[in-house]
């Protein structure tokens, strides 16, 4: 299932307009000043000098004050027959995808963002004391330096866990938030276990709830603020974010930065990290949570709500496939009595075992935009 999507280049350079080791143009003051060149001379010598420039050299594009609409996602529905085979296909593509006829209302997901954006109109104080930090759950703030009395600062994000726990004993209704982080949980379980059913996963790990642990992070943004994560990433199996309304997202991928904008009702799901080392590579991902492209529209507030179903901190990330085999001094030679198949089915593993635990603390206070933080686990 291929689509284009528009990818943006870490570096751009610019020609040498005039060459290795060309001397710099003279200056003005090193010129004779002669006051009786003609403007036909003069024109003469622009036209000159413009076809001694490289053909290749543009001028930049004035940004647009309008967002332009990136492609839609591919789309998927649980009443496609073939969903399981598209499932697996797009998750090994690209690594993301669009889900449609799901039962989760849009009444619910309104709701929920009403909520969401009250919590933002919280003092610091507030924030900080009815959601103190124990990483990764509670309220955090990137830019505490420049943090306004009244709260209202920038950067600012709040983890959250599927009972949406608080530390206060006042009148917080957070119901509606509470009912749709439930509903993304269990359809995000739903989707994990039809993936392990397409790639052959040694058990249905979506029927086991206990094994994983599921997140809502919300953050706020302006439209016309620079969009940039609120919080540090977190590695997760899939991520759910319901689509409200028409917006573009970037999507962190590991060749580049990818623009979508999904269908509004639709969910858009991200594979993560803990997908692809389940599936020994053969699945895509995503770094990190889809980001708004917030433009350069008027300064609306914008609030994004992700749900993450990820790993208990004590966990152990692996390959799941039944037919990968360790290699010799790679600490994984006790895995081989579980390996299925011939020696013609067996594959080589590409990642070794890890501590989530202590993965998910490197990528949360490191900065990964360039680097794959898998990389270090790659054998």
């Amino acid at each position: 299932m291929s689509m284009a999507f528009s990818t943006h280049k870490q570096h751009q350079h610019l020609p040498n307009l005039y060459g290795a080791t060309a001397a710099p143009p003279p200056t003005p003051s090193a010129q004779p000043n002669h006051h009786t060149v003609t403007s036909s001379a003069a024109a003469d010598a622009l036209s000159n000098l413009l076809h001694r420039l490289p053909p290749t050299l543009s001028l930049p594009k004035r940004r647009s004050s309008t967002s332009a609409t990136s492609p839609p996602p591919p789309t998927l529905s649980f009443s496609d027959p073939n969903f399981n085979h598209l499932l697996l296909s797009s998750g090994s593509e690209l690594g993301f995808l669009q889900l449609t006829n799901h039962d989760i209302p849009s009444q619910l997901a309104n709701s929920a963002e009403t909520v969401s954006l009250s919590l933002f109109e919280l003092t610091r104080d507030q924030k900080e004391s009815w959601f103190p930090k124990n990483w990764p759950l509670g309220f955090d703030a990137d830019d505490d330096d420049e943090e306004e009395e009244d709260g209202d600062g920038k950067g600012e994000s709040f983890c959250l866990d599927t009972e949406c726990s608080t530390e206060t004993t006042t009148d917080l209704s957070l119901t509606s938030l509470r009912e749709f982080t439930r509903a993304l949980e269990k359809l995000g379980l739903k989707i994990i276990d039809k993936l392990a059913d397409a790639m052959g996963f040694d058990n249905s790990i979506g029927e086991d709830p206990t094994r994983f642990r599921s997140l809502m992070w919300i953050s706020e943004g302006l439209h016309g603020d620079h969009d940039k994560p609120s919080g540090g990433f977190y590695p997760y199996v899939i991520g759910l974010q319901y689509q409200i309304r028409c917006q573009n997202y970037s999507l962190l991928k590991d060749s580049g930065s990818v623009s979508v904008s999904p269908q509004v009702d639709s969910i858009m799901v991200t594979l993560g990290d803990i997908a692809q080392v389940w599936s020994n590579g053969k699945l895509s991902k995503v770094r990190g949570r889809p980001m708004a492209c917030l433009g350069d529209g008027n300064k609306s507030r914008f609030v994004s709500m992700s749900l993450l179903v990820t790993l208990p901190c004590n966990s152990r990330v692996t390959p799941l496939l039944p037919n990968v085999v360790g290699e010799e001094g790679t600490g994984d030679e006790d895995d081989e009595s579980q390996v299925c198949g011939s020696k013609e089915e067996q594959e080589k593993r590409l990642f070794n075992s890890f501590s989530f635990e202590d993965y998910a603390w490197r990528v949360y206070n490191e900065c990964y935009l360039f680097n794959d933080p898998l990389d270090r686990y790659r054998i």
